[in-house]
Protein backbone atom coordinates (compact mmCIF):
# COMPACT_ATOMS: atom_id res chain seq x y z
CA UNK A 1 0.00 0.00 0.00
CA UNK A 2 3.08 2.32 0.92
CA UNK A 3 4.91 1.54 -2.05
CA UNK A 4 4.52 4.89 -3.95
CA UNK A 5 4.40 7.18 -0.79
CA UNK A 6 7.89 7.65 -0.72
CA UNK A 7 8.27 9.82 -4.09
CA UNK A 8 5.36 12.59 -1.53
CA UNK A 9 8.47 14.78 -1.09
CA UNK A 10 9.17 14.77 -4.54
CA UNK A 11 5.50 15.31 -5.39
CA UNK A 12 5.04 17.84 -3.31
CA UNK A 13 7.60 19.93 -4.38
CA UNK A 14 6.30 19.72 -7.51
CA UNK A 15 3.16 21.05 -6.60
CA UNK A 16 5.03 24.06 -4.59
CA UNK A 17 6.87 25.16 -8.09
CA UNK A 18 3.54 25.45 -9.39
CA UNK A 19 1.51 27.08 -6.72
CA UNK A 20 4.87 30.02 -7.11
CA UNK A 21 4.08 30.11 -10.85
CA UNK A 22 2.29 33.92 -11.13
CA UNK A 23 0.71 32.39 -14.23
CA UNK A 24 -1.26 29.82 -12.90
CA UNK A 25 -3.95 32.58 -11.09
CA UNK A 26 -5.09 33.80 -14.17
CA UNK A 27 -6.67 30.52 -14.75
CA UNK A 28 -8.45 29.63 -11.21
CA UNK A 29 -9.81 26.49 -11.83
CA UNK A 30 -6.61 25.08 -12.10
CA UNK A 31 -4.97 26.86 -9.45
CA UNK A 32 -8.20 25.53 -7.24
CA UNK A 33 -7.25 22.14 -8.26
CA UNK A 34 -3.43 22.59 -7.42
CA UNK A 35 -4.20 24.10 -4.54
CA UNK A 36 -6.44 21.19 -3.55
CA UNK A 37 -3.83 18.73 -4.54
CA UNK A 38 -1.21 20.32 -2.37
CA UNK A 39 -3.16 20.19 1.05
CA UNK A 40 -3.90 16.72 0.04
CA UNK A 41 -0.17 15.50 -0.61
CA UNK A 42 1.03 17.95 2.52
CA UNK A 43 -1.71 15.78 4.80
CA UNK A 44 -0.82 12.62 3.55
CA UNK A 45 2.84 13.46 3.75
CA UNK A 46 2.61 13.72 7.35
CA UNK A 47 0.52 11.05 7.64
CA UNK A 48 3.22 9.08 6.24
CA UNK A 49 5.87 10.52 8.43
CA UNK A 50 4.28 9.97 11.62
CA UNK A 51 3.66 6.06 10.42
CA UNK A 52 7.62 5.54 9.92
CA UNK A 53 8.32 7.41 13.18
CA UNK A 54 5.84 5.23 15.24
CA UNK A 55 7.12 1.84 13.18
CA UNK A 56 10.95 3.34 13.96
CA UNK A 57 9.57 3.40 17.93
CA UNK A 58 8.19 -0.06 17.44
CA UNK A 59 11.68 -1.65 16.66
CA UNK A 60 13.10 -0.15 18.95
CA UNK A 61 11.02 -1.14 21.80
CA UNK A 62 10.68 -4.97 20.26
CA UNK A 63 14.39 -5.13 20.34
CA UNK A 64 14.73 -4.05 24.13
CA UNK A 65 12.35 -6.88 24.49
CA UNK A 66 14.44 -9.29 22.72
CA UNK A 67 17.80 -8.28 24.78
CA UNK A 68 17.30 -6.63 28.35
CA UNK A 69 16.35 -8.55 31.10
CA UNK A 70 15.18 -6.22 33.82
CA UNK A 71 11.39 -7.05 34.19
CA UNK A 72 10.56 -3.39 34.86
CA UNK A 73 12.57 -2.26 31.78
CA UNK A 74 10.61 -5.21 29.85
CA UNK A 75 7.38 -4.41 30.85
CA UNK A 76 7.60 -0.76 29.83
CA UNK A 77 8.45 -1.66 26.79
CA UNK A 78 5.71 -4.08 26.16
CA UNK A 79 3.12 -1.27 27.04
CA UNK A 80 4.53 1.21 24.44
CA UNK A 81 4.74 -1.49 22.07
CA UNK A 82 1.02 -1.66 22.69
CA UNK A 83 0.40 1.85 22.33
CA UNK A 84 2.73 2.47 19.71
CA UNK A 85 0.44 -0.35 17.49
CA UNK A 86 -2.57 1.05 18.33
CA UNK A 87 -1.38 4.23 16.66
CA UNK A 88 0.47 2.47 13.84
CA UNK A 89 -3.07 0.78 12.90
CA UNK A 90 -4.96 4.69 13.60
CA UNK A 91 -2.55 5.99 11.26
CA UNK A 92 -2.73 3.22 8.45
CA UNK A 93 -6.12 3.66 8.26
CA UNK A 94 -6.36 7.19 7.98
CA UNK A 95 -3.50 6.41 5.08
CA UNK A 96 -5.88 4.00 3.68
CA UNK A 97 -8.70 6.15 3.55
CA UNK A 98 -6.67 9.57 1.25
CA UNK A 99 -5.47 6.71 -0.90
CA UNK A 100 -9.25 5.97 -1.57
CA UNK A 101 -10.27 6.18 -5.10
CA UNK A 102 -11.45 9.61 -5.12
CA UNK A 103 -14.77 10.40 -5.85
CA UNK A 104 -14.51 12.97 -9.00
CA UNK A 105 -18.25 14.52 -7.86
CA UNK A 106 -16.51 15.49 -4.27
CA UNK A 107 -15.66 18.98 -5.20
CA UNK A 108 -18.37 19.82 -6.53
CA UNK A 109 -21.68 22.20 -5.75
CA UNK A 110 -24.66 20.24 -5.60
CA UNK A 111 -28.27 21.03 -6.61
CA UNK A 112 -30.64 19.89 -3.67
CA UNK A 113 -34.47 18.19 -4.87
CA UNK A 114 -36.92 17.43 -1.86
CA UNK A 115 -39.75 16.52 -3.39
CA UNK A 116 -43.37 15.36 -1.45
CA UNK A 117 -44.18 11.78 -1.56
CA UNK A 118 -47.13 10.14 0.16
CA UNK A 119 -48.69 12.21 2.95
CA UNK A 120 -50.70 15.03 1.09
CA UNK A 121 -50.19 18.49 2.51
CA UNK A 122 -47.83 16.97 5.52
CA UNK A 123 -45.32 15.36 3.40
CA UNK A 124 -45.19 19.23 1.72
CA UNK A 125 -44.86 20.72 4.78
CA UNK A 126 -42.22 18.42 5.63
CA UNK A 127 -40.32 19.08 3.09
CA UNK A 128 -40.07 23.14 4.13
CA UNK A 129 -39.13 21.52 7.29
CA UNK A 130 -36.15 19.40 5.67
CA UNK A 131 -35.19 22.24 3.66
CA UNK A 132 -34.73 24.61 6.35
CA UNK A 133 -32.51 21.92 7.98
CA UNK A 134 -30.20 21.62 5.18
CA UNK A 135 -30.59 25.42 5.09
CA UNK A 136 -29.18 25.91 8.54
CA UNK A 137 -26.37 23.24 7.75
CA UNK A 138 -25.40 24.98 4.32
CA UNK A 139 -24.90 28.06 6.71
CA UNK A 140 -22.78 26.42 9.40
CA UNK A 141 -20.50 25.06 6.70
CA UNK A 142 -20.21 28.95 5.08
CA UNK A 143 -21.97 27.35 2.00
CA UNK A 144 -24.73 29.32 -0.01
CA UNK A 145 -28.27 28.17 -1.10
CA UNK A 146 -30.00 29.54 -3.69
CA UNK A 147 -33.08 28.80 -4.26
CA UNK A 148 -33.77 27.31 -8.17
CA UNK A 149 -37.43 26.81 -8.60
CA UNK A 150 -40.32 25.77 -6.38
CA UNK A 151 -43.61 24.65 -5.58
CA UNK A 152 -45.23 26.31 -2.55
CA UNK A 153 -49.08 25.45 -1.23
CA UNK A 154 -50.50 27.96 1.04
CA UNK A 155 -50.39 26.23 4.36
CA UNK A 156 -46.20 26.76 4.39
CA UNK A 157 -44.92 23.88 2.49
CA UNK A 158 -43.66 22.82 -0.89
CA UNK A 159 -44.63 19.92 -3.43
CA UNK A 160 -41.21 20.53 -4.48
CA UNK A 161 -38.64 23.18 -3.79
CA UNK A 162 -35.00 22.66 -5.76
CA UNK A 163 -31.97 24.76 -4.82
CA UNK A 164 -28.17 24.78 -5.64
CA UNK A 165 -25.84 24.70 -2.65
CA UNK A 166 -22.67 25.77 -3.23
CA UNK A 167 -18.95 26.62 -1.76
CA UNK A 168 -16.10 23.67 -0.49
CA UNK A 169 -17.18 20.18 -0.32
CA UNK A 170 -20.75 20.40 -0.38
CA UNK A 171 -21.15 16.86 -2.43
CA UNK A 172 -18.88 14.93 -0.07
CA UNK A 173 -20.72 15.82 2.69
CA UNK A 174 -24.33 15.03 1.42
CA UNK A 175 -24.04 13.20 -1.13
CA UNK A 176 -25.59 10.15 1.46
CA UNK A 177 -28.71 12.68 1.66
CA UNK A 178 -30.34 10.64 -1.10
CA UNK A 179 -33.39 8.61 -0.16
CA UNK A 180 -36.87 8.47 1.23
CA UNK A 181 -36.64 9.91 4.78
CA UNK A 182 -39.44 9.33 6.69
CA UNK A 183 -41.22 11.34 9.08
CA UNK A 184 -43.81 10.30 12.02
CA UNK A 185 -45.82 13.15 13.36
CA UNK A 186 -49.30 14.76 14.48
CA UNK A 187 -50.24 16.88 12.02
CA UNK A 188 -51.60 20.35 13.27
CA UNK A 189 -54.76 19.34 11.46
CA UNK A 190 -55.33 15.90 13.56
CA UNK A 191 -58.25 16.83 16.00
CA UNK A 192 -57.77 13.16 17.35
CA UNK A 193 -54.10 12.98 17.87
CA UNK A 194 -53.36 10.05 15.77
CA UNK A 195 -49.57 9.79 14.27
CA UNK A 196 -49.53 10.07 10.71
CA UNK A 197 -46.32 8.31 8.64
CA UNK A 198 -45.55 10.84 5.21
CA UNK A 199 -42.28 10.56 3.59
CA UNK A 200 -40.96 12.77 1.15
CA UNK A 201 -37.47 12.16 -1.15
CA UNK A 202 -34.58 14.06 -1.65
CA UNK A 203 -32.19 13.87 -4.32
CA UNK A 204 -28.43 15.00 -4.23
CA UNK A 205 -27.44 15.98 -7.66
CA UNK A 206 -24.08 17.02 -8.55
CA UNK A 207 -23.62 20.22 -10.29
CA UNK A 208 -22.64 19.70 -14.23
CA UNK A 209 -19.62 22.09 -15.98
CA UNK A 210 -20.83 22.88 -19.30
CA UNK A 211 -17.53 21.49 -20.94
CA UNK A 212 -18.82 17.95 -19.17
CA UNK A 213 -21.85 18.05 -21.16
CA UNK A 214 -22.56 19.35 -24.43
CA UNK A 215 -26.56 19.68 -24.62
CA UNK A 216 -27.46 20.27 -28.36
CA UNK A 217 -30.04 23.43 -28.69
CA UNK A 218 -32.05 21.12 -31.23
CA UNK A 219 -32.65 18.59 -28.75
CA UNK A 220 -34.72 21.15 -26.41
CA UNK A 221 -38.48 22.12 -26.59
CA UNK A 222 -38.94 25.66 -25.10
CA UNK A 223 -42.45 26.58 -23.30
CA UNK A 224 -42.98 30.23 -21.42
CA UNK A 225 -46.19 30.90 -19.40
CA UNK A 226 -47.33 32.88 -16.90
CA UNK A 227 -45.91 32.31 -12.91
CA UNK A 228 -48.26 31.27 -10.38
CA UNK A 229 -48.41 30.88 -7.10
CA UNK A 230 -50.17 28.46 -4.72
CA UNK A 231 -53.64 27.63 -5.44
CA UNK A 232 -53.05 28.32 -8.96
CA UNK A 233 -53.22 32.09 -8.90
CA UNK A 234 -50.96 33.86 -11.34
CA UNK A 235 -48.42 36.24 -9.70
CA UNK A 236 -47.05 37.21 -13.04
CA UNK A 237 -48.47 39.29 -15.58
CA UNK A 238 -46.20 38.55 -17.89
CA UNK A 239 -45.19 34.77 -19.67
CA UNK A 240 -42.02 34.74 -17.73
CA UNK A 241 -42.12 31.15 -16.38
CA UNK A 242 -39.73 28.53 -18.16
CA UNK A 243 -40.18 24.94 -18.72
CA UNK A 244 -37.73 22.69 -21.07
CA UNK A 245 -37.74 19.37 -22.10
CA UNK A 246 -35.21 17.52 -23.24
CA UNK A 247 -36.64 15.48 -26.15
CA UNK A 248 -34.16 12.45 -26.24
CA UNK A 249 -34.95 11.87 -22.49
CA UNK A 250 -38.11 13.32 -21.70
CA UNK A 251 -36.40 14.94 -18.62
CA UNK A 252 -38.74 18.34 -17.93
CA UNK A 253 -37.55 21.25 -15.82
CA UNK A 254 -39.65 24.26 -15.20
CA UNK A 255 -38.60 27.43 -13.23
CA UNK A 256 -40.83 30.56 -12.35
CA UNK A 257 -39.39 31.85 -9.20
CA UNK A 258 -37.51 34.72 -11.34
CA UNK A 259 -39.48 37.87 -12.77
CA UNK A 260 -37.15 38.08 -15.05
CA UNK A 261 -37.88 35.08 -18.21
CA UNK A 262 -33.67 35.74 -18.91
CA UNK A 263 -33.06 34.76 -15.19
CA UNK A 264 -35.83 31.72 -15.64
CA UNK A 265 -34.32 29.58 -18.46
CA UNK A 266 -30.72 30.05 -17.37
CA UNK A 267 -31.50 28.31 -14.02
CA UNK A 268 -33.82 25.86 -15.82
CA UNK A 269 -30.78 25.20 -18.21
CA UNK A 270 -28.82 24.97 -14.95
CA UNK A 271 -30.75 21.82 -13.58
CA UNK A 272 -31.48 20.47 -16.73
CA UNK A 273 -27.86 19.85 -17.31
CA UNK A 274 -26.83 18.16 -14.04
CA UNK A 275 -30.42 16.21 -14.52
CA UNK A 276 -28.62 14.87 -17.53
CA UNK A 277 -24.83 14.52 -16.39
CA UNK A 278 -26.77 12.60 -12.86
CA UNK A 279 -28.84 10.50 -15.65
CA UNK A 280 -25.63 9.11 -17.15
CA UNK A 281 -23.36 8.83 -14.38
CA UNK A 282 -26.43 6.31 -12.95
CA UNK A 283 -26.81 4.32 -15.79
CA UNK A 284 -22.86 3.72 -15.50
CA UNK A 285 -24.09 2.76 -12.12
CA UNK A 286 -26.13 0.36 -12.73
CA UNK A 287 -24.15 -1.66 -15.27
CA UNK A 288 -21.58 -2.25 -11.74
CA UNK A 289 -22.41 -5.70 -10.20
CA UNK A 290 -24.46 -5.78 -7.56
CA UNK A 291 -21.83 -6.65 -4.80
CA UNK A 292 -19.88 -3.74 -5.59
CA UNK A 293 -23.38 -1.58 -5.46
CA UNK A 294 -24.00 -3.07 -1.74
CA UNK A 295 -20.48 -2.00 -0.49
CA UNK A 296 -20.33 1.62 -2.24
CA UNK A 297 -23.83 2.41 -1.50
CA UNK A 298 -26.45 2.09 -4.23
CA UNK A 299 -27.58 5.64 -3.91
CA UNK A 300 -31.11 4.65 -4.71
CA UNK A 301 -33.39 7.11 -3.80
CA UNK A 302 -36.38 4.59 -3.57
CA UNK A 303 -34.58 3.44 -0.76
CA UNK A 304 -36.15 4.69 3.34
CA UNK A 305 -32.79 5.64 4.37
CA UNK A 306 -34.06 7.78 7.67
CA UNK A 307 -37.06 7.97 10.03
CA UNK A 308 -37.48 11.42 12.53
CA UNK A 309 -40.05 10.16 14.73
CA UNK A 310 -41.45 13.45 16.38
CA UNK A 311 -43.23 12.01 19.45
CA UNK A 312 -39.80 10.21 20.60
CA UNK A 313 -37.90 13.03 19.38
CA UNK A 314 -36.02 10.71 17.69
CA UNK A 315 -34.04 10.15 14.39
CA UNK A 316 -33.08 6.96 12.72
CA UNK A 317 -30.76 6.66 9.89
CA UNK A 318 -31.53 2.57 8.53
CA UNK A 319 -28.59 2.34 6.67
CA UNK A 320 -26.02 2.67 9.53
CA UNK A 321 -28.75 1.65 12.57
CA UNK A 322 -27.81 4.41 13.96
CA UNK A 323 -30.42 6.69 16.61
CA UNK A 324 -30.16 10.06 17.70
CA UNK A 325 -32.14 11.29 20.60
CA UNK A 326 -31.58 14.60 19.35
CA UNK A 327 -34.33 15.41 16.78
CA UNK A 328 -34.89 19.02 17.15
CA UNK A 329 -31.17 19.67 17.26
CA UNK A 330 -31.07 17.73 13.98
CA UNK A 331 -33.74 19.61 12.24
CA UNK A 332 -32.19 22.68 13.43
CA UNK A 333 -29.13 21.55 11.26
CA UNK A 334 -27.03 19.67 13.37
CA UNK A 335 -26.35 17.05 11.08
CA UNK A 336 -22.71 16.22 11.53
CA UNK A 337 -23.63 13.74 14.05
CA UNK A 338 -25.42 11.26 10.92
CA UNK A 339 -23.22 12.40 8.40
CA UNK A 340 -20.07 12.05 9.64
CA UNK A 341 -20.66 8.33 10.68
CA UNK A 342 -22.18 7.97 7.06
CA UNK A 343 -19.14 8.64 5.41
CA UNK A 344 -16.85 6.69 7.59
CA UNK A 345 -19.13 3.78 7.05
CA UNK A 346 -18.86 3.81 3.15
CA UNK A 347 -15.15 4.48 3.85
CA UNK A 348 -14.67 1.28 5.53
CA UNK A 349 -16.81 -0.55 3.21
CA UNK A 350 -14.89 0.86 0.29
CA UNK A 351 -11.67 -0.34 2.20
CA UNK A 352 -12.74 -3.76 2.14
CA UNK A 353 -12.42 -3.52 -1.27
CA UNK A 354 -9.21 -2.74 -2.03
CA UNK A 355 -8.02 -5.56 0.75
Amino acid sequence: MFENLAELDEKLATLEQQLSDPSLVNDQKKYQQVVREHSRVSRLLDLYRSYQAVQEDLAENRELLKEDEDPELMELARAEVEELTREADRLEEAIRVMLLPKDPNDEKNIFLEIRAGTGGDEAALFVADLFRMYSRYAEEQGWKVEVMSSNPIGIGGFKEIIALISGDQVYSRLKYESGVHRVQRVPDTETQGRIHTSAVTVAIIPEADEVELQIDPNELKFDVYRSSGPGGQSVNTTDSAVRITHLPTGLVVTCQDEKSQHKNKAKALQVLRARLLDKLEQEQHDKISEERKSQVGSGDRSERIRTYNFPQGRVTDHRINLTLYKLEQVMGGALDEIIMPLITHYQAEALKTLQ
